[in-house]
């Protein structure tokens, strides 16, 4: 999940779901985060309400075959679409990872309604662990950095 987004005046914080995916052209993942057009990440805002979103259940399922860093599990025949939102609207722009060493290899894709999970689905996925299987809990949480200068990025979207 990366950093948390103001969607008004008001600060009403949402977490974010992240999809990445790295170009095959570069060979592997590594050689992907070393070039410009590397990597596309999907960021979809989740929002937390009263109704469970049935489309990420399957994901939920495995969350328990993954909780530790450096695990593993087989997704196959899986349509990330489902999670989208009913909008496509979208801000895109080119920038880095928000952890370290953060690369400069993301074409970032936000989307810009958020999906409603329900407050236990919200709990399930932070229940993921930063740490190996051997170490103590330390919550897949709070993991994002402050806003990062513009440095002449440009952000476009899909909509007026």
């Amino acid at each position: 999940m990366g950093a948390p987004a103001e969607l008004s005046s008001t600060t009403l914080l949402i977490d974010q779901l992240h999809m990445v995916h790295w170009n095959p052209k570069h060979g592997n993942f590594a050689g992907a985060l070393k070039q410009p057009d590397g990597v596309a990440v999907v960021g979809i805002f989740l929002k937390v309400g009263k109704t469970p979103k049935p489309e990420i259940k399957r994901i939920l399922q495995g969350i328990d075959n993954i909780k530790t860093k450096g695990k593993e599990a087989p997704f196959q025949h899986f349509d990330p679409s489902i999670l989208f939102p009913k909008s496509r609207d979208y801000w895109t722009y080119h920038g880095s990872f928000t952890t370290p060493p953060c690369e400069e290899c993301i074409t970032w894709i936000l989307l810009r309604e958020p999906i409603e999970v329900s407050s236990d689905q919200m709990a399930q996925l932070r229940s993921l662990s930063k740490n190996s299987e051997n170490e103590p809990m330390n919550p897949l949480v709070d993991n994002w950095r402050p806003v990062q200068p513009v440095k002449g990025r440009v952000v476009r979207s899909s909509f007026k």
